[in-house]
């Protein structure tokens, strides 16, 4: 997306800021001073190698890990709703539980045992639907494949509808088919405002549909267009080099 295009978008969705985010578990350090900021209405891809601190520094995002350092979301208006669709589900696959079942447990106050609320069923169908997953919706979530389960994840990400929406790895167990759903579904938040912060491993896809990219690896090794921060030697330091700890020498 252009500058011009990019600004021709109504931003529903923050802006974001990680300044000098740092954090520690124990005595091993996760996160060194990252400082980089998310335009409101853009797809930011953050990449880098396991364990460089992607899936941590979501969740300090996502509050659920404690930090040092100023983490600010910068709203246009009134705080919206943040989305999260994990990399995996993780659930006893003997369970008899439907993918309607999944749905209503995901995206109504309603028990789940109690059938789809009359208010959210047709924006659930809507949802299904629009992941190709419809005409599963009555399948064990167990008896699905990996891509058929993601392509679920997805849908309930869609309910209610997020102004942020964070994506842990989304495409990692889907086919081509369900890759081109998710293409849909991105080109669908970019188009309606959405801020998305997109954590991937498939690097092709990051720079044809990410509008900025962040190399992670504990530090932040470069930012920027991925057009001109994916470069074959940017991206061996990324995913060869071992950051230097405080006190060491780079």
């Amino acid at each position: 997306m252009s500058a011009a295009e990019h600004l021709s978008v109504t931003a529903s969705g923050p802006g974001i800021e990680f300044d000098q985010v740092s954090l520690t578990l124990g005595r091993t350090l996760i996160l060194d001073h990252v400082s980089f900021s998310i335009r409101p209405a853009s797809v930011h891809a953050l990449v880098g190698p396991n364990g460089g601190g992607k899936s941590s520094l979501i969740k300090t995002l996502l509050g659920q890990m404690p930090h040092q350092g100023r983490l600010g979301l910068n709203w246009p208006g009134e705080p919206g709703l943040i989305g999260y669709v994990p990399q995996a589900l993780e659930f006893d696959r003997g369970l008899p539980m439907t993918v309607d079942d999944f749905m209503a447990a995901m995206c109504q106050r309603r028990p789940a045992f109690m059938g789809l609320s009359p208010k959210v069923a047709p924006a659930i169908g809507e949802a299904l639907e629009r992941v190709g997953m419809q005409d599963k919706r009555k399948r064990r979530m167990g008896a699905l494949s990996g891509g058929e389960r993601q392509r679920v994840l997805l849908a309930q990400g869609l309910i209610p509808a997020p102004q942020l929406l964070v994506l842990d790895e989304p495409m990692s167990a889907l086919d081509e088919a369900g890759a081109r759903v998710f293409e849909r579904l991105l080109a669908h938040w970019r188009a309606s405002g959405v801020t998305v912060l997109w954590i991937e491993h498939d690097l092709a896809a990051v720079k044809r549909l990410a509008d900025r990219v962040t190399g992670l690896n504990r530090q932040v090794l470069f930012d920027g267009p991925p057009e001109q921060t994916l470069s074959p030697e940017r991206l061996l330091s990324l995913f060869s080099t071992h950051p230097a700890t405080r006190g060491s020498t780079l």
